[in-house]
Order: structure tokens, then sequence, then C-alpha cells
């Protein structure tokens, strides 16, 4: 491949060595946390306020990264850019907040601006910099070193490894959090609603089941004809079987149809009870949604039934159900 000076290189040598370049920068972080990483989640976890995070240029973009993470994993945050800073949005800060600000150099003096500002309110200060000895970060109450040997770029100028750290080390930093405050997967769902994974974790099998009349369901003595219609008239591709106390006996399905007719049963005559499946898979309606996907894939069937503590008979649901919900 040609560049437009003529000189030949290899694309995929070239990307080759800034994924090499970035994945150094990050393992580097390792040896350079500290008790200031310490101090800092034990500040935020403290922090009846907001984290509000700050940067300017590419470690503004960076910023507002790490602010949306902390704010969908638990910790309330927001982004505030330092120039709005300057006019107006410093009213946004107050003196419950914690302030993490984040330049490679430091000495980014938007953020320079605003900072004896911030600590005026009473706010406290976590810097993340490329530079422990910046103006920046002997300011703030606790540093974190972002530092990189070398950026991506070949010119050495334009952020990119040190972007990725930065990048990195807010997510250890929103993750260490998350553990610490115990977030749970539906806490992140709840969250997320309008995510996949919000329908996944939010959704129950009481929001997707058939209820009432729409259950197909005939008693233990009923005749495989009866069964038969059943299936036809609710269209799930079964029928549950139950006592007289609504308890599930068993279930009759569209593969035991096909056996039932390999075999030559007079179906006016048969009960449906000789034929059925006896201690089908059920499901509670509490369960989530998918829950019941896991127990329709690890046994292999396209059905459930859905009882209650007592294995009363209270709903069912099919394949086609969740996916209607979106649930797979």
């Amino acid at each position: 491949m040609m560049n437009s000076t003529g000189n030949v290189f290899s694309a995929l040598e070239i990307a080759g060595e800034v994924l090499e370049i970035e994945a150094r920068a990050v393992e580097g972080l390792k040896s350079r946390l500290d008790q200031n990483f310490v101090r800092s989640v034990e500040l935020i976890l403290a922090c009846s306020g907001r984290v509000v995070v700050s940067g300017m240029g590419k470690s503004g973009h960076v910023a507002r990264k790490i602010a949306s993470t902390l704010a969908s994993t638990g910790t309330p945050a927001f982004f505030v850019h330092p120039g709005e800073a300057s006019h107006g949005d410093l009213g946004m800060i107050t003196k419950e907040d914690v302030f993490v600000a984040l330049s490679n150099s430091g000495e980014s003096s938007e953020l320079l601006t605003i900072v004896p500002l911030v600590k005026r309110q009473g706010a406290k200060l976590v810097s993340m910099t490329g530079n422990p000895a910046s103006s920046l970060a002997r300011e703030a109450d606790f540093h974190l070193d972002a530092g990189v040997d070398k950026e991506a770029c070949p010119l050495d100028l334009a952020p990119t490894a040190s972007t990725t750290a930065a990048l990195a080390l807010g997510d250890a930093l929103a993750v260490t959090l998350m553990v610490a405050r115990g977030f749970s997967a539906e806490d992140f769902a709840r969250s997320h609603p309008g995510g996949s994974l919000g329908i996944r974790l939010l959704t129950h099998v009481h929001d997707v089941m058939r209820k009432g009349a729409e259950i197909p369901c005939v008693a233990e003595d009923a005749k495989l004809s009866d069964a038969l219609l059943e299936m036809s008239r609710k269209g799930m591709g079964m029928t549950a079987i139950v006592d007289r106390d609504n308890q599930v006996v068993g279930i009759y399905t569209d593969g035991d149809l096909r056996r039932t007719l390999e075999s030559g049963a007079d179906f006016h005559k048969t009960p449906v009870s000789l034929i059925m499946t006896k201690h089908p898979r059920t499901i509670s309606p509490a369960r989530l949604a998918a829950e019941a996907v896991q127990v329709m894939e690890q046994y292999r069937i396209s059905q459930l039934l859905v009882v209650d503590e007592h294995s009363k008979m209270v709903g069912a649901l099919n394949v086609h159900d969740l996916l209607r919900a979106k649930v797979i």
C-alpha cells in the first residue's frame, strides 16, 4: 500500500503497533495503582452528593464517558465542561460533591481556573493526569496517575495511548465502586430499561404468560379428542392436564400427538391421561422470563406450564410469547 508521499507501508503492521502500544499503556497502570486510588474510592463512597467529571478536548470526551459509566453502575455522576463552568455551570457543583478533573498534562488552563472555585465551594478534588508533578495533581486531594510512556501516534503528539489509559483507569474506578456498592444486574437493568438487557432482567414470567381463558387446559379424564380440540383452540401446540384441584398432572404436546398417530390410538375413546407426559417442566410466575428461556433451552422444549407454590395451574407460555416480549 502506498501513502501520499509514495512510500510503501503496511496498514496491518501500523495498526498492530498501535494496539500494542495502547495495551502496554493500560498494563502499565497496574503498577501505579496506590493508596490514592483507594482513598479516591472511599471518598466517592462517602460522598452524599454527586461525582462531577470534567476535562477539556480529548480528555473532555473521556470525562464524559467516565461520568456516563459511573452513573450507569450505581454512582450518580455527570459531566461539566470546564469552559462552561466559568460561565455559570459552576453553580451545579456543591460542597457535597466530588470533582474529578482529567488532563493529560495536568496544566489545562480551563481546569486550573475553576479548581480554586470548586475547592472554595467545599467539594473534594480528585485529579487524573499523566504528570504527578503537575499543577492539577498538586491541587488535588488525591491524584490518579494515568501517565503513559509514549503515544501511539508516530509523532507522539495526538492523544491516543494517553486517552486509552485514562479511559481504562476511569473504568477501573467505576467498577471498583460498583462492586463496593453491591450493584447488581437488576440494578443495572433498572437504569437501562430501554435496552435489551433491561428487558431480560426486568421481565418476569407473569408479564408474558397466557392467563385465564387463554390457557390450554383439560381435565385428566378428558379424551384425546378433547385435548386435540383444546390445542387447536388455544394455538400453543400443547394443552395442560389438571386434576379436580387444578393441579398439573401432565402435558400433551404436538410431539405427543405425532406419537399418538403412529400408535393408532382411538382419539374418541382413549383418555389423554394414558398418553400424556407426566411431571412436565413448570416454572413459577415470579421467575424471570429469561429463566424460562434457559429451562426451554436446557430441556429442548417449546412450552412451559406456570404453576403457583401449590402446583396449581396459573398460566402457560411458549417460545413465541418470549419472542414477542423480546426476551429472546
